[in-house]
């Protein structure tokens, strides 16, 4: 993934880095240079990212019991 560096000398961070490190607004992030002379990129701040099972809790959809579900699921509509 590229980026674009500004005359500021800022670049965006895409997005799906982003999320895979759950960078959000005010997360501090460190610049390392690796033994290759690569430089990487880590999240430095306590907070663990949310995992992307803890993102999905609670969309199962609002108000359908178990047999409302089961009832569509076979087609009983």
């Amino acid at each position: 993934m590229a980026t674009t560096v500004t005359a500021k000398g800022q670049v965006t961070i895409p997005k799906p880095v982003r999320d895979l490190l759950g960078i959000v607004p005010g997360s501090r992030v460190d610049f390392r240079r690796a033994a290759d002379g690569s430089i990487v990129l880590a999240r430095v701040d306590k907070k663990r990212p949310v995992s992307r099972f803890a993102k999905l809790r609670g969309h199962a959809g609002g108000g359908l019991t178990t047999d409302a579900i089961m009832a569509l699921t076979r087609g009983e509509t």
